[in-house]
């Protein structure tokens, strides 16, 4: 197994593609492979010219299969605990990031990897992806970042994933807002290609502080997550990125 970088340099900054490869074993992880995956977000943050991050699983079969049963079966109560730790610290990377992190999701995405997922800022998948989380089906609850799903599907559908272990198909997760846009296999990269052109063409300042937001608003009652939202705007006029580009958006709408 491998976690492959790979960064693509490009006018308005840099894009980094993150590929997983276990896919003789539908892209499981184990715990190396979360400290792998946890040192490879971790590598990216401090990059000022990061622009976006694609996270993708390698081959056709999975984005992220679940986390290693072989592994699972031989834990004990404190084993596991640092087990799972591990698994969140992928998701903590990747939610701490400081720039959109987008999942390419072909396949299946079951248990860890619907947690990864969840973690992700955006989720596109190809119409072959499933979705599930079917840990009760091997004695365990679902756990960490699976308590990002209420807020994307609600309590009733995340209930339904969790007690059933239901295996999702991808147009019902995109009507339940499990994933943000369904396309077929083959499209799937020009269509993540088409949401980095349109990160890539907005403020990468603004962009930034648009995440930073988005998980204070996650944790605040909304009087506060207002006035963080006063001191968003007030921190990005520190910089000249909104006079350029109010200042273009003004000059075309003249010449037009």
């Amino acid at each position: 197994m491998t976690v492959l970088t790979e960064i693509d340099q490009r006018a308005g900054g840099a894009v980094a593609r993150v590929t997983f490869d276990n896919q003789a074993k539908l892209n499981i992880v184990g715990s190396a492979a979360m400290d792998e995956l946890r040192a490879t977000f971790e590598a990216l943050a401090p990059r000022d010219d990061l622009r976006a991050v694609v996270l993708a699983g390698a081959g056709t079969r999975a984005f992220i299969g679940g986390a290693d049963i072989a592994e699972m079966a031989g834990l004990d109560a404190e084993t596991g605990r640092a087990f799972i730790t591990r698994l969140h610290l992928v998701c903590a990377a990747i939610r701490a990031l400081p720039v959109p992190v987008i999942a390419r999701i072909q396949g299946y995405a079951l248990g860890a990897g619907l947690e990864i997922a969840a973690a992700c800022d955006l989720r596109i998948a190809a119409d072959d992806a499933r979705f599930g989380m079917p840990e009760v089906r091997i004695g365990i609850p679902s756990v960490i970042e699976a308590a990002l799903l209420p807020a994307l599907i609600g309590w009733g559908r995340t209930r339904r994933l969790l007690y059933l272990g239901d295996i999702v198909e991808a147009a019902d997760a995109e009507r339940w807002g499990l994933v943000e846009r369904v396309v077929p296999v083959a499209s799937l990269d020009a269509a993540v290609g088409e949401w980095l052109d349109a990160i890539l063409a907005n403020g990468a300042n603004a962009v930034r502080l648009q995440k930073e937001l988005i998980a204070r608003w996650e944790v605040l009652p909304l009087r506060d997550a207002i006035a963080a939202g006063i001191d968003a705007f007030a921190e990005a006029w520190q910089s000249d990125e909104p006079r350029a580009a109010m200042a273009k958006f003004l000059a075309g709408r003249k010449r037009g």
